[in-house]
């Protein structure tokens, strides 16, 4: 089995994702989706929390070989931040969501040095929009930005096109066709189910036609 394909099953035996086609969640932002990922949980089971952080850091050691500094986005890619650069050996702060008010107003908290190198760890991708502005706040401060890395992506057209559009790399070490594949593999869902689970990735917008 892939590391994809191991972390999506892990990923739905905790139950940080769960997929609901019949009876769709609503999110933050008001889509209604058939799935919701909440990657915090991984964070209290020590074997899927390990498998994840070595995930991340041999995509980073393939992708990024010359990655300097590791950074985590506040508030969750925070202890994945830490957990991968401990198994790498590098620094690593954190991105603020918004700048301090006091003091130095600063956006990073921790140490870099003008130039260093830098891959920005993710627990999700949707649209993209906190980790590539994340990303730039970093590149503000001096960091130079190689990457971005992630647990889990749901491949959502307007994420692709955000970052294509930032120019700044995606990799993830899993992703939503995966989950579908493994959750249909291991009957968590129907062949029914499956097809109203892909047709929502296609047009999230306008899937939910309740």
């Amino acid at each position: 089995m892939t590391t994809a394909k191991e972390v999506a099953k892990s990923l739905l035996d905790i139950k940080a994702v769960s997929l609901s086609p019949q009876d769709p969640f609503t999110w933050a932002s008001g889509l209604r989706s058939p799935i919701y990922c909440d990657n915090r949980i991984t964070m209290s089971y020590p074997a899927v929390r390990k498998q994840i952080a070595q995930g991340l850091a041999d995509l980073i050691k393939e992708k990024y070989p010359d990655a300097e500094v590791i950074a985590g986005t506040a508030t969750a890619g925070i202890p994945h931040a830490a957990w991968v650069a401990d198994i790498l050996d590098l620094p690593m702060v954190y991105i603020r969501s918004k700048a301090k008010d006091h003091g130095k107003g600063r956006k990073i908290e921790g140490k870099i040095e003008e130039g260093q190198k830098m891959v920005v760890i993710e627990d999700l991708i949707s649209t993209g929009g906190s980790v590539i502005e994340a990303s730039k706040a970093a590149e503000l401060e001096g960091a130079n930005v190689l990457g971005c890395v992630a647990i889990f992506t749901y491949e959502l057209a307007s994420g692709i096109k955000n970052f294509a559009d930032a120019g700044l790399a995606i990799d993830t070490i899993s992703n939503y066709s995966t989950l579908l594949e493994v959750a249909h593999e291991t009957s968590y869902i129907t062949e029914a189910e499956m097809d109203l689970l892909k047709d929502w990735s296609k047009d999230p917008e306008h899937w939910f036609k309740g």
